[in-house]
């Protein structure tokens, strides 16, 4: 099946895609890898009368570490370009982790973190990566910039907080506090298939107490969940056995899985408390799939 009509610009400035949005309302997507907009189009899920491709605008293609450990992801930081990042291999387990297992190598070339979150589908892998961090998207349009924390960014099953005329332009990991582990691991049916179950799971540590947890859901409910229970039951002390049998008791509890040809809901949240027990008790290891 081909796309319906549309019309295409490729701006070369940021003030002038916004300027693109804004004319064409909620008619104008905009494109950055197009491994979701396009097959949507293609099937005629979606049918936007403008396309504003923001390839060719400067200076998206980052991912960087600020004087005090702030991770900032462009908008066209490409998956492979995070897969093979030393700096996530060095600071950041939990992205590392994910990188690898984020469909496959095709997609991985031309898709984008900054894309997969707006996309907002309940089984993709970076939002509950960047709930779990902690992280935040910002969003440029006529009115200025602003950051959407992620757990906020995500509104529904493909629907986000971003106004028809803003862009966002960059994801934004906060700064760890103390020592910094985690991992992502992800059930599928095959390589490259989505989640059917995915867990996120990041800590910091200092002084062998937790300082900062967060554990974040793929795949078990209508968008990304934050078990911010189960997060919970891991602050204040070290990682003991009783303690991550809390959290992960209360991530299985945050699930909201449905029956399908996946498998039953309570095969998923089984699946949940699983992957985290599995994740705490190698102290966050970053690694990791389920097949």
């Amino acid at each position: 099946m081909y796309p319906s009509r549309f019309r295409y610009e490729a701006p070369r400035s940021l003030e002038e895609a916004i300027r693109l949005l804004h004319e064409g309302g909620d008619e104008a997507k905009i494109m950055a890898g197009g491994q979701s907009l396009v097959p949507l189009m293609k099937l005629r899920f979606a049918s936007p009368e403008l396309i504003v491709d923001i390839n060719n605008v400067p200076g998206l293609d980052y991912h960087r570490a600020d004087p005090d450990g702030t991770l900032r992801v462009g908008a066209l930081c490409r998956h492979a370009d995070l897969e093979r990042s030393d700096l996530l291999k060095q600071a950041q387990p939990t992205m590392a982790a994910a990188a690898p297992l984020i469909a496959d190598p095709l997609v991985r070339n031309r898709g984008t973190l900054v894309g997969s979150l707006c996309h907002a589908d309940p089984q993709g892998d970076w939002a509950s990566v960047v709930v779990a961090l902690g992280g935040s998207v910002v969003a440029r349009g006529p009115g200025g910039r602003r950051a959407i924390p992620a757990a906020e960014f995500v509104t529904g099953p493909f629907e986000n907080a971003l106004a028809h005329d803003e862009i966002a332009v960059e994801a934004v990991i906060p700064a760890p506090v103390g020592t910094r582990s985690g991992g992502y691991l992800k059930l599928e049916r095959r390589v490259g298939d989505f989640a059917t179950v995915g867990v996120a799971v990041a800590l910091e540590t200092s002084d062998g107490s937790v300082t900062r947890a967060g554990i974040a859901l793929t795949g078990v409910g209508g968008s990304t969940i934050a078990a911010t229970q189960a997060a919970a039951a891991l602050m204040g002390g070290p990682l003991t056995p009783e303690s991550i049998e809390r959290a992960a008791e209360a991530a299985a509890e945050a699930a909201q899985p449905r029956s399908d040809h996946r498998g039953s809901a309570e095969y998923k949240r089984h699946m949940v408390r699983t992957f985290v027990v599995r994740l705490l008790s190698r102290d966050g290891a970053s690694v990791g799939k389920a097949a």
